[in-house]
């Protein structure tokens, strides 16, 4: 038999899901809270026993999703700062990246949105981490682009490989081959 508290996390969970797919859908400043409601079939109170608004919801599903992108930046900022540490943060963020990629196709394709949302200067904060991770101060600008082109790379990668045929992960280890040679090219400059 399932605990309440378990029954609680899979309501949360089916929450988080509808909203995102009608985020997606619809655009997140023309999805209500009564349509996330209706369409989960539970009454608008029953939804405000979870989440008091959509940028609660939004927030949540950024806060589980992103967990692996904090976890990175942690295990990062542990590590000698040679190329494979930073090879490593490519691998392991193409793998949250695309674990989280309703999420990150949410963003992309609801910018304006993000920008005013608190979980859109989080999310900015982040990148921002990981991009300190990668480039070194004695890289020269060339070298500093390579190594910040190399996240945008993966995120501009799993939107243009979406409407590719292939296989999903052998997409994904293509786009990672390419930002893990922009990290490998600005390393060999330096020397």
């Amino acid at each position: 038999m399932a605990t309440s508290q378990a029954r609680r996390g899979d309501t949360r969970r089916r929450i988080q899901d509808v909203a995102l797919t009608l985020f997606a859908e619809h655009g997140y400043e023309k999805t209500s809270l009564r349509e996330i409601a209706e369409h989960l079939d539970v009454t608008k109170a029953a939804l405000y026993y979870h989440f008091k608004t959509k940028e609660d919801i939004l927030i949540s599903v950024a806060d589980d999703l992103g967990k692996p992108v904090d976890d990175l930046i942690a295990w990062a900022q542990a590590q000698p700062r040679t190329l494979a540490t930073k090879q490593e943060i490519l691998s392991r963020y193409s793998e949250a990246l695309w674990g989280a990629s309703r999420l990150f196709r949410f963003m992309q394709e609801n910018q304006a949105t993000m920008r005013e949302l608190s979980i859109g200067e989080s999310f900015k904060d982040k990148l921002g981490a990981l991009g300190a991770l990668l480039k070194e101060p004695d890289f020269s600008m060339t070298g500093q682009v390579r190594c910040m082109t190399a996240l945008f790379a993966m995120h501009a990668g799993m939107f243009a490989m979406q409407n590719i045929e292939g296989d999903p992960d052998a997409k994904r280890l293509a786009i990672l081959e390419v930002a893990q040679g922009l990290i490998a090219d600005a390393h060999a400059e330096r020397g």
